[in-house]
């Protein structure tokens, strides 16, 4: 069972999520915030496995909720399902961790697979945006590799250098006081980043890089 929370300033999309996704076995809907300080406590309390963020909201927006989230919560998965695909909105949520972007008119069964593969720590990320972050690739060729290691959160950066160390998630887990499912999600996330497909090409690049 998969624990998503929905974080939205309009109680009409909460609800029309909440429908759609009660239509899926395998998806729970535990929780709703309206803003992202009540979206934290939530996920503190209710302990999601994934969250759906909006962007746009009082208080907290999604931006710094998301960052927020995941330097307190690691493990949970971030989409954002948002109206905007710009690259001043897509740029900064992937770069404060999402896992995946959403735009609103997304097909319901593709809000599903965005949510199971986030669940298996795989990202999803709606055409519009995924063509921003190509646009944003090309324009910047000569700082790729830079906006590459920028896309690291500290966290992150910590797993990968222990990595090119050769260390095991286990070791890596008692270096960093952290637990070995917390070190695995750091790992795909890594991965993800990278696009690599494993530990040693992630250690790999990072010394081509000599980000160590």
């Amino acid at each position: 069972m998969i624990k998503v929370l929905l974080v939205d300033d309009h109680p009409m999309v909460r609800k029309g999520l909440t429908f759609v996704l009660k239509a899926h076995a395998d998806i729970e809907v535990v929780g709703e915030a309206n803003n992202g300080e009540e979206a934290l406590h939530q996920v503190g309390s209710l302990q999601p496995d994934v969250v759906l963020m909006d962007l746009m909201m009082p208080v907290m927006d999604g931006i710094e909720t998301t960052k927020r989230l995941k330097e307190l919560y690691p493990e949970v998965a971030v989409i954002v399902l948002t109206s905007y695909s710009s690259q001043e909105h897509v740029l900064p949520a992937i770069r404060a961790g999402a896992v995946g972007y959403q735009i609103k008119d997304v097909e319901s069964e593709e809000l599903v697979r965005a949510i199971e593969a986030a669940y298996r720590g795989e990202s999803l990320i709606h055409p519009q945006a995924m063509n921003q972050l190509l646009t944003h690739v090309t324009d910047q060729k000569g700082n790729v590799e830079e906006d590459v290691h920028e896309a690291l959160t500290p966290r992150e950066n910590e797993v990968l250098q222990k990595i090119t160390e050769g260390k095991s998630n286990k070791e890596i887990a008692g270096e960093l006081h952290i637990t070995e499912k917390t070190v695995k999600t750091h790992v795909s996330n890594i991965l993800s980043k990278l696009d690599v497909h494993d530990r040693t090409q992630a250690a790999i690049y990072a010394m081509k890089k000599g980000w160590f």
